[in-house]
């Protein structure tokens, strides 16, 4: 059984998000040292129950397409086979496969009801 193990924030302005969840929640930003600007959000310690996310800068405007949700993000043992049964079921791929250097294979999809969810293969060697 796979489990959901990150939660990503898409923004338009960073600060302002970052701002905002630190004074809602208390969650701390910490900024991500890799070659896209990404910050991880640490939403408690680690022994309470939760998980922790990200936050991302918004690709695309708000127009119908941008993704303007949290994502779910389930870990999976092969990120291709997992897509190709995601489309066999009815998913429409959103973001194709790409690499997260250094954590592993990430791709995006809509499912039957048009929700975005995230799939991630680890592979510390992703490039």
């Amino acid at each position: 059984m796979s489990r959901v193990i990150h939660f990503e924030i898409h923004a338009g302005d960073a600060e302002r998000a970052i701002n905002f969840y630190e004074k809602l929640f208390g969650w701390t930003f910490q900024k991500w040292d890799g070659p896209m600007p990404y910050w991880l959000i640490i939403t408690g310690p680690d022994d309470k129950p939760g998980i922790n996310g990200g936050l991302v800068l918004r690709q695309g405007e708000i127009d119908g397409q941008a993704v303007i949700a949290y994502v779910c993000t389930v870990d999976v043992d092969a990120l291709d086979s997992s897509i190709a049964t995601a489309e066999a079921n009815g998913a429409v791929i959103a973001l194709p496969k790409m690499a997260v250097p250094g954590v592993g294979w990430l791709a995006y999809c809509k499912d039957t009801e048009g929700n975005i969810f995230g799939m991630m293969q680890a592979d510390p060697d992703a490039k």
